[in-house]
């Protein structure tokens, strides 16, 4: 695991002031926490190469920027490839030759093989960028489900890229303003969920994705190699297995991928709450120490930690923990949003923090457990279509009218129901996170944007899905969004911020291509969610944490943001010019008004708001505090 960044320059040389080492030295600088072991670039008339090297396999060999044999081609890459050794045989087979042990070079002599259909061979997480001395192009690529990222702008005539954003900040011809369209998606979905940054001009190079750079004529193109397109065996003529068959390949397909993510040179370890996703990778790996984190009282719901010690005992494992303190949650949060480098709503980014910190005193590796609930229907939401099933027989007139008057009812039990009931798929399914609807938004913001609403902003991914049931639809939104914006998002981040490789055995393209053809009914059964998984769970798991619901590093946010402290860090935030520069001030004591633990409360808003006037004033200190 490792920082990468550079940029490529139409002049030789065209930056003069500061130096171009010292352009790219600030830039590696900004990624240091992404690899402490090592730092070295590599420069030509137009290229300019930075890498920062966490050293997890060939730790003496395998050093970045990696040249090839004839001195054209320069590699600078981020990620594990788990099927290098198979490549290594295949290329040297084909002529290639090797000088050292690792997965960098295979990168280097696969793209002398294969060119820019390199990424179709690769399983694995990777970010990666191959600059050709000779032909003047920068090749760049992302994993499929963009586990690992990376960033890029056209700053002053240049192409300028780094894993994180705050990489390309450096760059003197970049002039850093705020993108106000992130922003106002990001109150809908909790995460930045553009192409586009909230930084005008930098965008993501979206997962599934490579990108071509050619300096002479400065053109950039993108191209899609991977769609995690969902084809149910009961939707598309397979020959059906049976419940047993399916069970098998998927145990097969998983215990494989566990062993392929324990290829290292170093301690591997894992984390594991009480349930079941993380339960099964403990289960299968191979390694011996176990992390969990957890709030409040030892049998509390926000706390996982006995869960987990209690699954670690009966697994053989070592158990290490760490009881996360109110006063360590709100002191945590803005080094949170700074290494987020973009505003996250998802709270759950502070536990994920302290449980990355705790690893890493142990262990430079981790595998983990993202990924399993959008593969295979593990989210609760998932059952609403059949839970709405019956209700959405009736006719649509008459259900809207039933939804109108519900919506004049308190927030009791049932009023979600019917007004969602009324709602096609596409009206009330935005994602895993749905904050604020677009009214709400436009009440909240003091200057509006052209974004779409979220419904708009989907419709072509829906289009996409059309012909597939709408749990299976509800999957795809959420691997194509959900997932790299948020849950990967703050997995990498965080974890990268303690300098620890995260890895996620799930989200594996063998693994992918068995649970792309998972009828629906071994999804969903029913309110049980993630039916087969849990199947497959059970053979290696006891019954209570194969079958226990997901909690997801739960925070007790009704009681943070009602405590003393809790209200004065957001009265603080919320008095703020910053606050009054976006927000009108009536909305936000609306938000105020509703936090606690009752029903319907606005606790989740409220935090997303929060979390973004925190990331303003460390991103953007100059105007937070003018």
């Amino acid at each position: 695991m490792c920082g990468i960044c550079g940029f490529i320059e139409k002049r030789g040389g065209i930056t003069k002031i500061p130096p171009r080492e010292r352009i790219l030295e600030q830039m590696m600088g900004a990624l240091a926490h992404r690899g402490p072991d090592q730092g070295k670039c590599w420069l030509s008339d137009h290229a300019a190469l930075g890498f920062r090297r966490l050293a997890i396999i060939d730790p003496d060999g395998s050093v970045q920027p990696m040249v090839n044999e004839s001195g054209d081609k320069v590699l600078v890459f981020n990620g594990e490839i788990y099927n290098y050794q198979a490549l290594r045989l295949e290329l040297l087979s084909a002529g290639h030759r090797f000088s050292t042990q690792g997965d960098s070079e295979v990168l280097l002599h696969g793209y002398e093989q294969w060119g820019q259909r390199l990424p179709e061979h690769l399983r694995g997480m990777f970010a990666f960028a191959i600059w050709d001395e000779e032909a003047k192009t920068l090749f760049a690529a992302r994993d499929p489900f963009g586990i690992k990222p990376f960033y890029y702008t056209i700053a002053g005539g240049s192409f300028v890229f780094a894993s994180e954003i705050k990489g390309i900040l450096p760059y003197p011809a970049y002039e850093k303003r705020l993108n106000t369209e992130a922003l106002e998606q990001y109150l809908s979905f909790q995460y930045s969920v553009l192409e586009k940054t909230f930084f005008q001009g930098i965008r993501q190079l979206l997962p599934g994705h490579s990108l071509t750079y050619h300096m002479g004529d400065t053109t950039l193109s993108s191209k899609r190699y991977f769609v995690p397109m969902l084809t149910p065996e009961h939707l598309f003529g397979q020959k059906a297995k049976s419940e047993k068959e399916w069970a098998d390949q998927l145990d097969n397909a998983i215990s494989d991928s566990v062993r392929a993510h324990m290829i290292a040179d170093v301690e591997v370890g894992t984390f594991l709450s009480g349930g079941v996703d993380s339960g099964l990778i403990a289960a299968e790996f191979t390694g011996t120490k176990t992390f969990t984190v957890g709030y409040g009282k030892e049998d509390g719901y926000y706390n996982e930690i006995p869960l987990a010690r209690e699954l670690a005992e009966e697994l053989e494992l070592e158990q290490h923990n760490k009881r996360i303190s109110e006063k360590e949650f709100w002191a945590a949060v803005p080094e949170v949003m700074y290494y987020m480098d973009e505003p996250s709503g998802d709270s759950s980014a502070v536990a994920l923090y302290f449980l990355s910190r705790e690893a890493s005193r142990h262990v430079r590796v981790v595998v983990s457990g993202e990924g399993s609930d959008e593969l295979f229907g593990g989210y609760c939401i998932y059952c609403e279509p059949q839970s709405l099933s019956l209700y959405q027989k009736l006719p649509k007139l008459l259900r809207k009218r039933i939804a109108r008057m519900a919506s004049r009812l308190p927030d009791v039990k049932g009023r979600s129901f019917l007004m969602r009931g009324a709602m096609s798929l596409e009206e009330r399914f935005i994602g895993n996170a749905n904050l604020f609807t677009d009214k709400e938004r436009r009440k909240l913001l003091k200057d509006r944007t052209r974004a779409l609403s979220p419904q708009a902003f989907l419709e072509e991914d829906y289009a996409d899905v059309k012909s597939l049931d709408e749990a299976s639809r509800m999957q795809y939104i959420d691997l194509v969004h959900w997932l790299p914006g948020d849950i990967l998002q703050k997995a990498d981040r965080m974890s990268m911020a303690h300098s620890l490789e995260l890895r996620v055995p799930y989200l594996d393209r063998e693994v992918f291509e068995v649970a792309k053809k998972l009828p629906s009914k071994y999804k969903q059964k029913g309110q049980v969610s993630k039916y087969l998984f849990r199947k497959v769970a059970r053979r290696h798991l006891p019954q209570p944490s194969a079958d226990r619901k997901k909690l997801g590093f739960p925070v007790p946010l009704g009681h943070f943001l009602t405590s003393e402290m809790g209200d004065a860090a957001i009265r603080k935030a919320f008095d703020s010019e910053t606050a009054q520069k976006f927000f009108h001030r009536e909305a936000l004591d609306e938000l105020l008004a509703g936090r606690g633990c009752g029903r319907g409360n606005t606790n989740r808003k409220l935090w997303a708001v929060y979390a973004f006037l925190v990331w303003y004033g460390i991103y953007f200190p100059e105007e937070s505090a003018s």
